[in-house]
């Protein structure tokens, strides 16, 4: 009888949750030649951050999504204020594909942030 490595139901669940949990970017290119201009980027913005988005560039910003399903109702509701001009790109990707950006601060390699702790309820 073969003896089976380490819990197969917490690797599985493990594994599942790579997968599962999602990263939304919204990646942006708003015009910012006129005042209207400018409202309309600064609005976009704040909406972004209290909708719980991160900066992680001037025009990209990520939210850390627990499911699908999350990701879903974020990615809506940012459909919901975007500003009429400029181009704006919504992109889902999995907590495993996120996991092997790599990130440089000049020619050095950085960690990447730890994702926010969410209380989860049963």
């Amino acid at each position: 009888m073969k003896k089976k490595r380490g819990n197969s139901a917490t690797r599985d669940s493990i594994r599942l949750n790579e997968y599962r949990i999602m990263w939304v970017l919204v990646l942006f290119d708003l015009p910012t030649e006129t005042d209207v201009d400018k409202k309309a980027y600064t609005q976009f913005r704040k909406k972004l951050l209290k909708d719980g988005f991160d900066m992680f560039q001037f025009s990209i910003y990520l939210r850390h999504c627990m499911s699908q399903e999350n990701a879903e109702v974020h990615t809506k509701r940012v459909k919901g204020f975007l500003p009429k001009k400029g181009k704006i790109g919504i992109l889902r990707i999995t907590d495993k594909q996120f996991g092997m950006m790599e990130i440089f601060e000049g020619r050095e390699m950085v960690e990447a942030k730890p994702p926010p702790q969410q209380l989860e309820l049963f």
